[in-house]
């Protein structure tokens, strides 16, 4: 039998989670073998591969990937059968003596649940499955690289050592994923914030912020205005608020009780505790309640583009991805029960305008009250999310379930946006909420001259803007299209002569609002394309004696050597269409 039709038959068998969990466990004997006095922590399976955390007297290296792959390879054929064992408490204690990470382990299992064990040769692991029958199957795996890793995701305990690696039932499949893994290694935003002079971070400033610099906050100021103009058409109207705020606010806005440990510590401003805002729909709140509100106001919208703070564990920091100061594209409706469908409705197409414009396609999830840990009853939850199916409906969306997920003041719909790798991304979010209203006291006057409360939908759309953008690096692999492009032309000299044409050129595309970079230094011709290319310009204009005399420019797009000489107004109308149109075309 071929191993391809031999994987096959596996295959229907055993999930490839199954797999990659057995090739944690025979990475594990591996590391014991090479390592005697290793003290093992856990080692289950993750969406692309798997992992084991180990503690060891040396720090392991990339040499020592490769020693482990071999001893792995070695193991398999020498122990093959997987076996499962059921064990009491006590023969496990037996079992796990001098592993203290194991037997801490397993005084969290409850004592109604029944111990396994799951080993190979000499090596086993306190182990609930399930596992393939045999190691020496026809199969390919790879380990990855190492990491730090604390025991059970504290601070407080110490660091192990956790070497990741992928497993898959051919070689075709596991190529194909070791060139994924390198094409992400390129498109990596921290690589490119780097190559591209566009951000960084800074420790002496504190981890989990980000620093701006001038390329990528031209980015930035495109997205903004491109967000205002979309905004301002759909009745939203500015408002900014800030940055801290009395404990006391979000002690009314449940916060405090359901958010304490993503928020910073008190600071004590005239002897009462002041808190950063962790969100900021506490200060669109009191705006709302700084006088009466009839029903003839109704729908309010307000939109804010507002930095938060929240506190994220150390290690899972992550360039402009996971960061604790952050900029939200925050907006918040006040509406009337009978409004509520069609202001949720026009948001659902404002999401999708504004995610198609950069070239994303998405899947929206209905995220239902999660089991714990919520504010409102029942009936309330039940209104909200009914009115967020009805409105997607509207809008011909097709809403995934994904049960319990929503915030614990309602329910909501997530859009997670697939990028040019097939990645998805959590970015933007619609909230309902019947409870805020409440707890502020929110009210309107109705045509009855009754008092009312009204409706409050939260909605972020670009989410967090570090991590929009930072997602957005990645998905153009630092190719920004033209109307984002920090710079979109630039003029090249072919000789000195030519420097005041370009200067001149550069002049008229300046006035047009035209971001363009004349490279007209006493360097080499070749060494400023290099330059060019490097920043990912999207155009070049080579400007030789010919070119100047016919008022035309040799135009070279990105990524390619070929130039196509044309008129230099046919080339600024060309682009001025495609900044214009916020053209997600990549040239």
């Amino acid at each position: 039998m071929s191993e391809l039709n031999e994987a096959s038959q596996v295959v229907e068998s055993y999930p490839l989670s199954t797999l990659r969990h057995s090739v944690a466990h025979l990475m594990a004997s591996a590391v014991g073998k090479l390592f005697p006095n290793v003290q093992y922590g856990f080692g289950p399976s993750i969406e692309h591969g798997f992992y084991y955390d180990f503690d060891l007297e040396e720090p392991l290296t990339d040499k020592d990937l490769k020693r482990i792959e071999k001893e792995m390879r070695k193991m398999a054929k020498r122990a093959p059968d997987l076996v499962r064992t059921e064990v009491n408490r006590e023969q496990a204690r037996g079992r796990l003596a001098g592993q203290i990470y194991k037997l801490e382990a397993l005084e969290l299992i409850p004592e109604d649940e029944t111990l396994t064990f799951w080993g190979h040769g000499e090596w086993e692991d306190l182990c609930e499955g399930p596992h393939i029958d045999r190691l020496d199957r026809p199969f390919h795996f790879k380990l990855l690289n190492l990491a730090g890793a604390y025991w059970r995701g504290s601070e407080k305990n110490p660091m192990l050592q956790r070497i990741y690696g992928t497993a898959f039932w051919t070689a075709e499949e596991l190529e194909a994923h070791l060139q994924f893994l390198e094409d992400v290694k390129q498109r990596d935003h921290r690589k490119l914030g780097t190559d591209l002079d566009l951000f960084s971070n800074h420790a002496e400033a504190g981890s989990g912020f980000v620093f701006w610099h001038p390329n990528l906050g031209v980015v930035r100021r495109q997205i903004e205005e491109f967000w205002w103009e979309l905004h301002s058409k759909g009745g939203y109207k500015p408002v900014y608020t800030p940055h801290i705020s009395r404990e006391a606010l979000f002690a009314v806005s449940g916060h405090l009780e359901n958010y304490a440990d993503m928020m910073y510590a008190p600071m004590d401003l005239d002897e009462l505790p002041y808190r950063a805002k962790p969100m900021n729909c506490p200060g669109h709140i009191l705006i709302y309640k700084n006088r009466g509100r009839s029903y003839r106001e109704l729908p309010l919208r307000w939109a804010e583009l507002g930095t938060v703070y929240r506190y994220e564990r150390s290690g899972v920091l992550h360039g402009m991805l996971r960061v604790r100061g952050f900029t939200q594209d925050d907006a918040h409706v006040f509406c009337t029960p009978e409004q509520l469908s069609d202001e949720i409705a026009k948001v659902c197409g404002l999401v999708d305008t504004i995610l198609t414009a950069f070239g994303f396609k998405y899947t929206a999830y209905l995220a239902t009250r999660p089991a714990e840990n919520t504010i409102g009853e029942d009936d309330v939850w039940e209104r909200a999310t009914e009115a967020l199916k009805e409105a997607a409906a509207k809008q011909n969306l097709d809403l995934v379930l994904d049960e319990g997920g929503g915030a614990f003041y309602g329910p909501k719909i997530d859009y997670k946006i697939k990028d040019a790798l097939g990645r998805e991304w959590q970015n933007s979010t619609i909230q309902c909420d019947f409870n805020l209203p409440e707890r502020f006291d929110l009210t309107y006057t109705a045509p009855d001259g009754e008092r009312k409360r009204p409706i409050m939908v939260h909605r972020a759309i670009l989410g967090s803007l570090e991590r929009f953008v930072g997602v957005l690096i990645e998905h153009y692999g630092g190719k920004f299209p033209v109307w984002l492009a920090p710079d979109q032309v630039a003029l090249i000299p072919i000789r000195e002569e030519q420097a005041d044409a370009c200067l001149a050129l550069a002049a008229r595309m300046e006035d047009l609002g035209i971001r363009v970079d004349a490279k007209v230094a006493p360097t080499h011709m070749n060494k400023r394309i290099k330059e060019a290319q490097q920043h990912q310009v999207p155009f070049m204009l080579i400007v030789g004696e010919r070119e100047v005399e016919e008022g035309t420019v040799a135009v070279r797009r990105r990524g390619t050597r070929e130039q196509e000489v044309v008129p230099f107004d046919d080339f600024l109308a060309m682009l001025i269409r495609l900044r214009d149109e916020r053209s997600d075309e990549l040239v």
